[in-house]
């Protein structure tokens, strides 16, 4: 009987068990490393434990003191949850040496199942369709080559011990066998300290089809029908979907069956996804479906299925754990609509994907009706340490297209700052053409290339709207006099649309700035919401957000107010096109600046004479520093508006 239970993971899928656990009437026990002493996991469970450092070779992967802080706090099983130990024969067992219950696959499961040549082996005794290839014992480079020879140009090399795309090379000819065989090797050795490669027939046009299997101690195996995961990033899942597009009744059974007969197979217990590559070339058919490797616990990409079939499948993993037979029998399980998910990570897909860190100042999911399951809330911070998965996004509708809108619906609305996301690159993956058909194969995202990851600049639109949100304070609320645009204002009547131009700088990637000089009466009409920031007010388009500003009012009030033009930002002046003594009319260009790649052309704010012009061409100047001057003609009428831009 499980009472109390530990949750040997962090992020979202810790989250995840502790409210099933706790909605069980469990109490839940919760580890951290030092960096995450504060993190959402630790402040949901009832007990914490700290474990060890940062690092997660020496806190998550320290198998010790994660049985230790069991026993210690009362707990009666741990669950791994996915990665870290989850799918650690060694650690299984020692967790069951001590007194515990493992709430994951039997230790010779994981082991059956841990090299993807034996797994492949075993699968073909138990007439489960394999992949074409050579899985042998005979590891000679020779060998390799006649069976790779054997098999027919393109062959996959694949490390036996693989995972996550690493140790895995596409080899088109033969004159590079030998060396993708060695550079497969020596990361296969680095990576998994086991260098053994396998061969397999080159699927061209590859889906990715798995199913989720769930076994009791009692000899009960069901299956929870498939999920697609076609759609890939360098072998890393992006969005799955349940049930798989295009897959008919009869190689649904036939596919979902060999899953069956593979957990029978290792007479396994928990739950667990038998994953199958399929040669989608000519739709799906049973005879061109292959078992690829088993995974022995629980997904990532979990909640699809739960979606599609009402089913909890962590209270499944807690119930056969302490020894209850399947809840329900492969009868009582039905498909209800679509089911899809997409993985939000804190990465810039702008640059190369690269990993997010930093503070959640601003998390609004938004109010679209999906399920979030994540590991975070506003105010938390992205670690460096961990995997950068901020939330998994998940829609469920009665159609494929009701799942997707759903989603697309949830990626348009969220909003996210400081931290990066790769939102509009989910949104793009959603919309794309070949996707929305059904028909995505693992190599879609590869061939579409910065089609699915250029952001773009911001339209008229956004900068519009940036514009409305950061004139409103001064238009509605009065700010202190020469604080903001609303100072130079003219030609205002009651009821009518303000007569004035604003100043908006655009914050784009890398520190590029760009400045716009708008008309306020042409923002009136657009479309959209600035929500406000520290540094501004963030506009977003198709899941991209946009950081607008205004160039620095309130800096140089006291300057502005009397006429002075002050530097928008720290540059070279390139251009000096008046002298002390002109006179110029409002909008007159008075010198030019460069700064970040970009001529930002400065202009006279009203009629007037120029004085105290203090750059000269070549000048370098600071953000703030005063450039010039323009007194205000004496007997001048009010102008129409104009700011530094």
């Amino acid at each position: 009987m499980i009472r109390s239970v530990l949750i040997a993971n962090r992020g979202e899928i810790a989250c995840r068990v502790i409210r099933t656990a706790r909605a069980m009437g469990l109490r839940t026990v919760a580890v951290h490393s030092e960096a995450d002493a504060r993190a959402l996991h630790v402040r949901m469970a009832d007990h914490a434990v700290a474990i060890g450092p940062a690092a997660a070779a020496e806190s998550y992967l320290n198998g010790r003191r994660i049985i230790e802080a069991a026993l210690h706090s009362g707990a009666d099983a741990i669950h791994p949850g996915y990665g870290f130990l989850s799918e650690n024969a060694d650690f299984a067992e020692d967790v069951m040496a001590a007194g515990l219950i493992w709430v994951g696959a039997p230790p010779a499961a994981i082991r059956a199942m841990g090299l993807k040549d034996a797994a492949k082996q075993r699968m073909r005794g138990a007439g489960v369709p394999v992949t074409p290839g050579y899985d042998g014992a005979d590891q000679d480079p020779a060998r390799l080559l006649a069976e790779a020879e054997a098999i027919g140009w393109p062959v996959l090399v694949k490390a036996v011990a693989g995972g996550g795309g690493k140790g895995m090379r596409l080899v088109e000819r033969r004159e590079d066998f030998a060396g993708a065989l060695d550079s497969c090797r020596r990361e296969a050795a680095a990576a998994f300290g086991n260098d053994r490669v396998l061969l397999e027939k080159w699927i061209s046009s590859p889906r990715h089809i798995e199913v989720q299997v769930f076994g009791d101690a009692h000899g009960n195996v069901v299956h929870l029908f498939e999920r697609d995961c076609s759609l890939q990033r360098r072998h890393q899942k992006v969005i799955e979907e349940a049930p798989a597009p295009g897959l008919d009744a009869a190689t649904r059974a036939a596919i979902c069956d060999a899953a069956v007969r593979a957990a029978r197979a290792v007479d396994y217990v928990g739950a667990g996804t038998v994953e199958f590559i399929a040669d989608g070339s000519r739709g799906l058919s049973a005879d061109r479906v292959f078992f690829m490797e088993m995974n022995t616990r629980l997904q990532v990409e979990h909640p699809v299925t739960e979606a599609i079939t009402g089913i909890d499948l962590v209270e499944w993993q807690l119930r056969v754990a302490a020894g209850e037979p399947l809840p329900l029998s492969q009868d009582d399980l039905a498909i209800t609509g679509h089911a899809v998910e997409a993985r939000l990570y804190a990465e810039d897909p702008t640059r190369g994907f690269l990993p997010a860190t930093g503070p959640l100042d601003l998390l609004d999911w938004g109010e679209a009706p999906i399920r979030i399951e994540t590991g975070v809330e506003q105010g938390d911070r992205v670690s460096p340490f961990y995997d950068p998965m901020i939330a998994k996004l998940v829609a469920h509708g009665e159609t494929r297209a009701e799942a997707h809108a759903c989603l697309a619906e949830a990626l348009h609305s969220l909003r996210i700052w400081p931290v990066r996301t790769n939102a509009a690159f989910l949104l793009a993956c959603l919309g794309d053409p070949v996707m929305q058909t059904g028909q995505a194969t693992t190599g879609l995202i590869a061939e579409r290339g910065e089609l699915l990851t250029d952001a773009g600049a911001p339209g008229d639109n956004e900068w519009q709207v940036a514009a409305l949100a950061l004139f409103a304070p001064f238009y509605n609320a009065g700010a202190e006099p020469g604080a903001g645009p609303w100072d130079r204002l003219s030609g205002l009547r009651p009821n009518s649309a303000p007569k004035a131009r604003i100043t908006v700088q655009h914050h784009g990637a890398g520190g590029a700035a760009e400045l716009r000089v708008l008309d306020l009466a042409d923002c009136l009409d657009a479309d959209g919401t600035a929500i406000p920031v520290a540094g501004g007010v963030l506009v977003a388009r198709d899941g991209q957000p946009f950081l607008f500003s205004l160039p620095r009012f309130a800096a140089g009030a006291a300057q502005v107010g009397d006429g002075t033009i002050l530097a928008p930002m720290p540059g070279r002046v390139i251009a000096v096109d008046v002298a002390d003594g002109d006179e110029v009319v409002a909008g007159q260009r008075l010198l030019v600046l460069e700064a970040m790649k970009m001529e930002h052309a400065l202009t006279a704010q009203a009629d007037g004479v120029v004085a105290d012009l203090a750059v000269a061409t070549g000048a370098q100047v600071q953000v703030d520093a005063p450039l010039v001057r323009v007194r205000p003609a004496a007997a001048a009428s009010p102008a129409p508006a104009a700011s530094a831009g």
